[in-house]
């Protein structure tokens, strides 16, 4: 089934053949156009894939690339800022060691609430509109956070914060991916990907500056918390002001002139000064779907039908691998990753961690003031060693894959884990810690890049925001069993997280290999 339109735009040189052609065999649109005035009769197909192509590779990219690297750095920013506000924040609000790890919890308690929530938003109103929004509960509920005066408040607001923040992760990913060529788009997922390092080492270094010092009337980590709002909401302003919705998801709902729009934008930045016209070659005319895709359309915006699809026919397998791979590395990464800094103060005088576990709670600040920098140095380090896996992994995604890597790093995570609970030193501890940190982000990379591969454009921030909630169920889990546990069994939870990385690692070999897929 077929229409063509004709048109001409006052813009363009030369006369646009239009196709779009509901039959194709991979689902997507495909424009046809005349070539030039010279050669009308010679028309070229175009799928989205091929416009994307078509639309050039370059300066737009790279700035797509800043703007969404700094919303994932900014979400990395307000996750981990907990993480290093604990070892002074304990004292001011008189938490124990279940305190702690409910409030490192309640983070992740919100993303979960959030993570589905704005990934159906995302399929059904747009990707860049939810940006926006989620952005700004992120950076306005965590900015008030610090003026909390109880702990109670204080979690409820950090709850609230990370609705936004389960928003912003899967769909920025969705976003950013439905603009990329398909040869290029492991390495700049990939890529994207490493801003989540720079992400940890801000809230690493503005901790290691701020927390520290001395403030007249107000807590420094009260101070460290504002500074961590501030990139959300600065992220939340460049996209409301500058960036366009994905074209990928314009051309699902039907909406195929603004695709085209965004296209030529694409081809406008991308060959700028290299003196080609200024338009792009295409336009997109507007068809009225038929009413089989109008009943799938309708099927798809309920709620859960999107879940049971993701669970049927050839995606069954996937989904529940990935279920299993995404609990796990959040149990394991996150419920060690949010007590680093705190395990760290307790072997400041030498040993291990479990070996030197006692309560946290204090009736006075003197165990928490003066500020010992140390752990707030140590903490920079482990952040900063992200860097070698992230330079790997864009390295080697493309010609490696996102399988093997995954895999491999969960498994070389689950033995850096183990090793932290045999080391008897500070010095080893640390060097651990930089390791796990170095080859854990490698999997959290190759999950980044295979996540938006592995579903289709109708259901790809939905799977994303389904299995990123999943993800904050096991990070609530890890955190509250640190906190039960760290003090009075201590071997318990790092164990066990040394056994689930190692089980993610296994349940990664059931995925398909997604190198360089065409999106679908």
């Amino acid at each position: 089934m077929a229409r063509h339109v004709f048109a001409e735009e006052a813009e363009l040189e030369t006369p646009l053949l239009v196709e779009t052609n509901l039959d194709s065999d991979d689902g997507d649109v495909i424009f046809d156009r005349t070539l030039n005035e010279e050669d009308e009769r010679a028309t070229k197909k175009f799928t989205f894939e091929e416009a994307v192509e078509e639309a050039g590779f370059g300066s737009f990219h790279w700035l797509l690339l800043v703007v969404c690297g700094w919303a994932n750095a900014s979400d990395a920013v307000e996750i981990l800022c907990v993480s290093f506000l604990l070892p002074t924040a304990r004292c001011d609000l008189n938490l124990s060691s279940s305190d702690m790890g409910i409030l490192t919890a309640s983070i992740f308690l919100g993303m979960m609430v959030g993570g589905y929530a704005w990934g159906y938003l995302a399929d059904q109103r747009g990707r860049c509109r939810v940006l926006v929004v989620s952005l700004t509960v992120n950076g306005v509920f965590g900015a008030l956070a610090s003026v909390a005066p109880s702990f109670w408040l204080f979690l409820l607001l950090r709850f609230i914060s990370g609705i936004g923040v389960g928003g912003s992760i899967p769909v920025i990913f969705s976003y950013f991916s439905e603009f990329m060529p398909r040869l290029r788009r492991g390495a700049m997922i990939s890529a994207l990907a490493t801003f989540w390092m720079a992400g940890n080492i801000l809230a690493a270094g503005l901790a290691w500056s701020v927390i520290p010092q001395k403030w007249a009337r107000f807590e420094s980590w009260r101070v460290f918390v504002v500074l961590c709002s501030v990139p959300s909401l600065s992220s939340a302003l460049v996209f409301k002001a500058l960036m366009p919705e994905s074209p990928k998801f314009l051309m699902e709902a039907g909406r195929e002139a603004e695709a085209a729009g965004v296209f030529q934008l694409m081809f406008k930045f991308n060959t700028w000064g290299k003196g080609k016209h200024k338009a792009f070659p295409l336009r997109v005319g507007r068809v009225s779907a038929i009413v089989e895709n109008e009943q799938r359309l309708a099927a798809y915006r309920k709620v859960l039908s999107p879940i049971e699809e993701m669970f049927r026919g050839r995606l069954r397998t996937r989904s529940a691998a990935l279920l299993v791979v995404f609990y796990c590395i959040s149990f394991g990464f996150y419920g060690l990753w949010m007590w680093f800094p705190e395990l760290l103060k307790r072997v400041e005088a030498g040993g291990s961690p479990c070996a030197n576990a006692t309560p946290a709670v204090s009736q006075d600040n003197q165990s928490c003031y003066p500020v010992k920098t140390a752990v707030y140095m140590e903490g920079f380090f482990i952040a900063a060693s992200n860097l070698p896996g992230n330079i790997f992994t864009i390295l080697m995604m493309d010609s490696i894959g996102g399988k093997a890597l995954l895999s491999f790093s969960l498994v070389l995570s689950s033995i850096s884990v183990f090793l932290i609970y045999l080391v008897k030193t500070k010095g080893h501890t640390l060097l651990l810690s930089c390791v796990f940190s170095g080859v854990s982000v490698i999997a959290w990379n190759a999950l980044d890049v295979m996540g938006t591969e592995l579903y289709p454009t109708h259901l790809r921030s939905t799977a994303l925001g389904f299995f990123t909630g999943v993800a904050r169920v096991a990070a609530i889990m890890g955190n509250v069993v640190f906190g039960r546990l760290v003090d009075t069994n201590c071997a318990v939870p790092v164990l066990l997280v040394s056994v689930l990385l190692l089980s993610g690692g296994f349940a990664a070999l059931l995925l398909p290999q997604t190198k360089q897929t065409e999106l679908t």
